[in-house]
């Protein structure tokens, strides 16, 4: 496989855009939540909740950064060292919410997504496989964007949160 430069390359459009709005609604959608929720505290959040969602409330916007963004720079290398450290400690951290199955859900799938494929898109940036890690990085990020919809249901905590 032929390998590119970071900076000759970026997103399409098609694929960029519906992701970077699918990302702002959904920051929307959670500020909404929240500010529900902080208006009428009826719910304690676990300490792993709140490590949790300390990682994931600025790894979305960072990501979206980092896709909207020119690519390969050191601001670059940089932001996206700050949301794979994000990523990881998420993803560690949602080990612990069981949720409304009262264990390990199929949700979880995604953070095993995570631990594999950040060191995974890490080594392929490294060994110059820009390609493979962009890929493996837009699939991480596109996950993070299902995850957070997938909270958004009634029955879950930030669903609860959104609609009382």
């Amino acid at each position: 496989m032929a390998t590119i430069t970071a900076n000759d390359w970026t997103y399409p459009r098609k694929l960029r855009d519906p992701l970077l709005a699918a990302a702002g609604l959904l920051m929307v959608l959670l500020a909404i939540g929240f500010a529900r929720h902080m208006s009428q505290p009826s719910v304690t959040l676990s300490p792993w909740m709140i490590v949790h969602l300390s990682a994931i409330l600025p790894a979305i916007p960072l990501g979206a950064v980092m896709l909207w963004r020119r690519k390969g720079d050191r601001l670059h290398r940089r932001v996206g060292r700050i949301w794979a450290v994000l990523m990881v400690v998420a993803a560690v951290a949602s080990f612990d919410l069981h949720g409304v199955m009262g264990h390990l859900g199929p949700i979880h799938i995604l953070s095993v997504i995570t631990l594999i494929g950040i060191p995974r898109a890490i080594w392929d940036a490294r060994r110059g496989n820009i390609a493979r890690h962009r890929r493996t990085m837009t699939i991480i990020y596109t996950s993070l964007i299902v995850a957070g919809y997938f909270t958004l249901i009634p029955t879950r905590l930030l669903g609860h949160f959104l609609f009382g």
